[in-house]
Parts: C-alpha cells; sequence; structure tokens
C-alpha cells in the first residue's frame, strides 16, 4: 500500500529525513516492480571496454566501491583502536594483537571499506597515525556519497572543506535527501575530473556557476529538470562543458539540456522519464525549441545510450536526438543501445540511421527496439568488430538467425560477455514458422552458442518456454554448465525441469485429491526435510539443475521466474489482474530446485517468481544458511496462490541473512503480522523492503517495532488490503519517529 515516487515532483514531496519515505495508499497506486527479468533488460551505464563486463553492474549494486560500501564493523574497529591508543591500555593485554601494528598497506585496504565521511570526520580523529591514513591520496580520490543516508548538508561541506582538492572522483547520485544549497560546497573540488549529480535538484544558474570552477571536469550526470535554460549557462561553463567526454543526462522535460555544449563528446548516455501530462494535468509536446535540431555534436561519439520510460512524449524527444544522427553518422560509434518498453516505431530517419551505421561502422554492442529488428534483415547486413554486448529482448529472433547473423554461424565470439535474449520465444529453435513456443528446443543451437561464446558472464533466457527434449547429455542446464564464467543467469522455471521426470510422473496440481468413488482420501501436504543433509539424501543432487548448480559456483546474481508471470505492478507495462497459469512443466519445479541455489556461496541477488509447487518453502532455509552474501531478495507467486504456503520458511530463513539490503515480496493473501517482522528484523543491514499482497494484511505495531529496531531501514513499501486511514495513521507515525 506504500507507492513509490516515481516522479521527480513526488519525490521533491517527500520529507528530506531517508527513514520518512513510507508512502501509503489503499489498494493501488504506483508502483516499483516491472514485469519479468531484470537481469540485463536494460543496462544501466554501457561500459566502453570489452572486458569491463555487462553494462549497468554499477547501478545493480554488484561492482564494489573503494569508499561508500564500507561496513560499519570496520568502522567499529578503528574507532576502538583510536579509543584503546588514547585511555594506553595495551590490546596485546586482551587479544594478542594490536592492529596499528600491521604495515600502512594493511591498514589502508581495511579503511577502504569505510565510507569516506566516516573517514575524514570520525576515524582520523581517534589516532595520528590514523590521521595520517584517512588523507592518504589513495582513499580520498574516489568519494562516494551514494546511498550513505546518513550523510547530511554539514557533513558534506565539512567534508569539501577538509579534502576538497584531493578529490578526483565525487558520487553524489540519488542523494535526494540533501538541500541543492549542497551543491554548491563543490565548487572546493577544483581538481574533478568526474561529477554524478543524478538524483539531485540542480537549477541552471547553481550549475552554471559549479561547472565554472572544474576546468578539469570531463566526465558529467546530471538531472534536467523543468525550468532548466541552458541560455542561463556562463561562457566559463559552456568552456567546462566542451570539454567534457562523458555525459550522463536524466530528462524529466523535453530539452536537450547541456548536449548542445558537449562538442568533444565520446559517450552520452540519455535517460527519458518525461511524464505526459504536466501537474495541472495538461498534454505535454515533445517538440524542442526552434533551431536546436541540429546543435548537438556527435562527431566524436563512441557510445550512445538511450533508456526510455513508458510515453509518447519521451519517443518524440529521443527521435530529436537521433535526427542528427541520421545525418551524419560518427566513423568512430562502437555502442549503439536503446531500451525503449513496448512499441517504439521505425520512422524513415531511423531506417537511415540503422542504413548508415551497417555501411559505415563495426559495433561493439548492440540493443534496439524489438520493431526495428523483426521483420527486416538489418543483422544480415550490420557489421560487428569484438563485440562484447547484444541486447535481441523480445524480437522473433530464431535460433537459425541466431547462429548465421550474430554469431557467425558459429565462429569464435570469446569478446562476447553479455546476451540478453529474453523474451525471444524462438531463439533456440531453428525455425520460427510453423513453430509453438511449448515445442521442444533444438539443443545443438544451444550448444554452439555455448561453444562459440564460452566467455559469456551475463545470459537472459528468461519470459520463454524453453523445453529440453529427451536426449540424454542435451539438457538445457547441462549445457549451460559449460559457461563457468557466469556471473549473471536468469532462465524460465520450465527449463530447469527434469525430462524424466516428467515423462515418469504427469504433473498435477499440488494437494488435488484423486477423483475415486471408494473412501474419502484424507488431502494432506507432502513432508519435505528442513535442512540440506536430508535433502541430499533424497537423491536431488542428480537432477540436472542441481548440476548445474554446482558448476557456476561464481555466480553473483540468479533469476528463475515463470514463463507466463505477470507482475501486479510492472514497471512498464499495463497492469494485468488475472495472470496466465504457469507452463504445466513448471508444475514439478519446487522445493527440492530452491535448494539446489545453496550451493552458490557467493549469490548476491535471487529473484524466484511464479514455482507453483513449492509446498513447504524448505529450500529457502538452505539459501540462508548457506548463501551468506546475498544481498538482494525477491519472492513472488510461490506455491498455491490462496495461502501463503512458505512463511515459517521465510521466517527461518530471515534469521540468518545478516547481509540482505532489499527484499521484495509479492504475494496473494500476505499476513504482515508481528512473527515475520520479529523475523525481518534479524536483517540488520537491510534497508529497503517492497510488499505487494492482493488482499493482505499488516498489523501497524509490528512495523513500528520493525522500524524501531532496524535503524537502516530508508524505503518501506506496502501495496496491501488494509483501509488508506490505516495506511496514513502508519506513514504518520513513523515519519514522526524518524524526526525524533
Amino acid at each position: 500500500m506504500a507507492a513509490a515516487p516515481r516522479s521527480r515532483w513526488r519525490r521533491e514531496a517527500a520529507a528530506p529525513f531517508p527513514r520518512s519515505r513510507l508512502k501509503m495508499a489503499a489498494r493501488g497506486g504506483g508502483g516499483v516492480a516491472r514485469r519479468g527479468s531484470r537481469v540485463m533488460a536494460a543496462p544501466e551505464e554501457p561500459s566502453g571496454s570489452r572486458t569491463g563486463g555487462e553494462p549497468g553492474r554499477e547501478a545493480a549494486g554488484l561492482s564494489g566501491g573503494r569508499c561508500g560500501e564500507g561496513t560499519a564493523a570496520a568502522t567499529a574497529v578503528m574507532f576502538r583502536c583510536g579509543e584503546e591508543l588514547v585511555s594506553g591500555e595495551s590490546e596485546e593485554e586482551s587479544n594478542g594483537v594490536n592492529l596499528m601494528e600491521f604495515s600502512d598497506e594493511i591498514l589502508l585496504h581495511i579503511l577502504s571499506y569505510v565510507p569516506c565521511t566516516d573517514l575524514v570526520l570520525n576515524v582520523r580523529k581517534t589516532c595520528r597515525k590514523l590521521a595520517t591514513l584517512c588523507l592518504d591520496k589513495s582513499l580520498t580520490h574516489t568519494v562516494l556519497l551514494q546511498k550513505d543516508y546518513k550523510v547530511n548538508k554539514d557533513k558534506v561541506k565539512q567534508l569539501m572543506r577538509d579534502i576538497g582538492k584531493e578529490i578526483y572522483q565525487l558520487n553524489m547520485a540519488g542523494c535526494y535527501w540533501l538541500p541543492s544549497s549542497t551543491i554548491d560546497h563543490v565548487i572546493r573540488c577544483k581538481n574533478l575530473v568526474k561529477l554524478n549529480l543524478s538524483g539531485c535538484h540542480i537549477t541552471s544558474l547553481r550549475l552554471s556557476k559549479m561547472l565554472s570552477a572544474l576546468q578539469h571536469l570531463r566526465s558529467l550526470a546530471i538531472d534536467v529538470n523543468p525550468g532548466f535554460d541552458a541560455s542561463q549557462l556562463s561562457s566559463e561553463c559552456k568552456a567546462t562543458l566542451s570539454r567534457v567526454s562523458e555525459l550522463k543526462q536524466t530528462l524529466y522535460t523535453p530539452s536537450y539540456g547541456v548536449v548542445p555544449c558537449c562538442t568533444s563528446l565520446e559517450k552520452l548516455l540519455l535517460y527519458f522519464e518525461i511524464l505526459d501530462r504536466s501537474r495541472e494535468g495538461f498534454m505535454l509536446s515533445g517538440q524542442l525549441m526552434v533551431g536546436e535540431s541540429n546543435v548537438p555534436h556527435y562527431q566524436n561519439l563512441r557510445v550512445f545510450y538511450a533508456r526510455l520510460a513508458p510515453g509518447y512524449v519521451n519517443q518524440e524527444v529521443v527521435r530529436l536526438y537521433l535526427a542528427v544522427l541520421s545525418d551524419r553518422t560518427p566513423e568512430n560509434l562502437h555502442a549503439f543501445l536503446i531500451s525503449a518498453p513496448g512499441s517504439f516505431a521505425e520512422t524513415g530517419a531511423t531506417k537511415n540511421l540503422l542504413d548508415s551505421m551497417a555501411r559505415n561502422v563495426r559495433l561493439d554492442a548492440l540493443q534496439l527496439p524489438k520493431a526495428w529488428i523483426n521483420g527486416s534483415g538489418l543483422l544480415q547486413h550490420l557489421k560487428f568488430n569484438n563485440p562484447f554486448y547484444f541486447s535481441f529482448s523480445r524480437c522473433t529472433l530464431s535460433g537459425g538467425h541466431l547462429i548465421q547473423r550474430v554469431i557467425n554461424g558459429g565462429k569464435d565470439l570469446k569478446s562476447l560477455t553479455s546476451l540478453n535474449l529474453s523474451g525471444c520465444v524462438h531463439c533456440l529453435a531453428p525455425e520460427s514458422l510453423f513453430r509453438k513456443a511449448e515445442d521442444d528446443i533444438d539443443s545443438s543451437i544451444l550448444e554452439s552458442l555455448v561453444v562459440s561464446c564460452c566467455n559469456l558472464r551475463h545470459l537472459n533466457l528468461s519470459a520463454a518456454h524453453h523445453h529440453s527434449s529427451e536426449s540424454i547429455g542435451n539438457h538445457l542446464c547441462q549445457l549451460l554448465s559449460r559457461l563457468k564464467h557466469l556471473l549473471s543467469l536468469a532462465l524460465p522455471v520450465c527449463s530447469i525441469t527434469d525430462v524424466a521426470a516428467n515423462v515418469e510422473k504427469p504433473p498435477t496440481q499440488p494437494n488435488a485429491a484423486p477423483q475415486t468413488f471408494g473412501k474419502k482420501v484424507r488431502v494432506g501436504i507432502q513432508t519435505y526435510p528442513r535442512n540440506l543433509t536430508d535433502q541430499a539424501n533424497q537423491k536431488i543432487e542428480s537432477s540436472v539443475f542441481w548440476t548445474l548448480m554446482g558448476s557456476l559456483r561464481f555466480l553473483e546474481t540468479l533469476e528463475i521466474i515463470g514463463s507466463s508471470f505477470s507482475s501486479a505492478m510492472p514497471r512498464n507495462e499495463p497492469a494485468i489482474r488475472n495472470s496466465l497459469p504457469p507452463c504445466v512443466r513448471a508444475q514439478s519445479v519446487g522445493d527440492s530446485e530452491v535448494a539446489a541455489i545453496s550451493q552458490l556461496t557467493y549469490l548476491q541477488s535471487l529473484t524466484l517468481a511464479q514455482l507453483p509447487n513449492i509446498i513447504t518453502g524448505s529450500g529457502l532455509v538452505s539459501i540462508g544458511l548457506q548463501c551468506q552474501h546475498l544481498r538482494t531478495l525477491s519472492l513472488a507467486n510461490l506455491g498455491m496462490m490462496g495461502k501463503v504456503v512458505y512463511m515459517s520458511a521465510l521466517m527461518d530463513m530471515l534469521k540468518h541473512c545478516k547481509c540482505l539490503r532489499d527484499l521484495r515480496l509479492e504475494q496473494p493473501y500476505f499476513s504482515a503480522g508481528a512473527q515475520f517482522f520479529q523475523a525481518l528484523s534479524h536483517c540488520s543491514s537491510l534497508q529497503r523492503l517492497c510488499i505487494v499482497s492482493r488482499s493482505g494484511t499488516l498489523q501497524s505495531d509490528a512495523v513500528m517495532s520493525f522500524m524501531a529496531s532496524c535503524l537502516e531501514v530508508v524505503m518501506c513499501h506496502m501495496f496491501m488490503g488494509e483501509s488508506l486511514t490505516v495506511c496514513r495513521n502508519l506513514q504518520q507515525s513513523i515519519v514522526r519517529s524518524s524526526i525524533s
């Protein structure tokens, strides 16, 4: 019942305190969920190198930061050490080890896990040695304030005053709670080379004043809000922008922003979040000011990326950005990616652009709207150099075309590290003309893909029916087990089932009583062991999915999502009240398959959706015990829809998830009571909670106790079935508690 503030005006209306981010609404409202898989669906920031992994991993929270990912434990160690040195107490007397006797290199490595604000404002005050080490260039070169919810305006001011001249990279992305005047202190960072202010409200005049002082800036990320006026930028500001080579610009109003001033652009990342209507309800137009269409300079462009939110205005504006590219395609362009939800029709200008790209450039990364690829021979004419990223999400791409046109008939493609085939229902079949979506895949196509792209790190095969045949050794899981470098993987539920199990035992609905005329049969639930050892005794190690999980020991992100799953609150598609039933083969995927995931020791993000055969959820307990690095957990529509059958196992699991930061639950009739929130309180690192439950219930007192015990929580979204009065009272209580 809490809605996430998606638009900028709603975010600005939120209270400046991070703990007051709870938004409550009764039976409906906006949402943060989106349909289908999130792995590689749209890269957040495309990488310019072939070995940089999947585009967007930084935004997804998978790439570690030097500062900003620090732990409270590390800070506590340094504080305790300083206190002992000040008081004169010897560490050898208690533990036999004095932390200050470690080499400077070891101490610098330990300090690198502490947020910069703590280093400069707190830790360096404990002793002389730490005072020197905390100001080491290796620690002050890059400052990450992103997701550092404890930082405020005064801390930023003091930080810039102390080490401003030593900062070369500053990331303040998403610091929505800081007042706009905080940006004024960035002027002290005279040597800044890279600056990220995405999510921070900044006016044209304030931006002009700041950039005028940053003559060494080469990378910039900003938001363009209504009221932005490029004519207010000073000549010194435009001189700085003319030297910027990387620009990330999020648009909340139709505008070119600062793009026309950036004459040396090599990397352009555009995020279109423009609403179709204004606050007053008036329809907006995507037309820009007359004369601006020929201003952007793309002659040095190497990477072009655009991500569109739903809406026709976003499509109109991006076409104006592309119009300049269609006139003259940059010769050095090697990455061209456009992520657009729904239907984005091809126009004459875009067709000319693609034809020019086919003639003049060789690409390393490609992502296009499905309407631009379907039914065209574009892939046959495009030339690729050493590709590292391909995305053909929702395209009608057959396996034959995939082999012949994309991976060159099975030739060596060791450079490819990311491949997104989400929603490509025919990508593993030779032809798509007479094939049904539920037919078996052609294992030879997948085998050619695995052999040619042996260095894949990110693979997305979700939102499609990939049914393996009965041939021994040709199961999808067996073939994917050869990809030893995988870091993220998304699969449909029906693709991981054992074919032999389906042949021996026809799928039945859970707990369905047999239709007989004899003695009534008592209906119950099947008992499952609650620990990993007993499950191993049931010979689940012999399943193909168990083997796959055992071979991908370094996997960090895993998504197992039903082929027909649709979220009740999607991000980019209309909400569907009655989702389609799960695939027949998915009926046999249950607790034992979930338990197999516990082999992934380094797992950080897990998504499970539409697994109908979950009986007790015992596999979740195994994951909680074994996957100690788990940070993000998303569960949706597990087991029977009329009852949350896995609640007991979920509560047992949460007691072991000490590193969990993000939890999202989508399940009808979910009861968020005292026992649930008491178990959730064990997740001491939790920062974001989202519950989507039709006809669900909650206990306000339990929520307040949870918020009081988990001090790191900054977002609590609850879309449930309570009344509007209950929601408002709960929201007000949380806001008052955060202020006090």
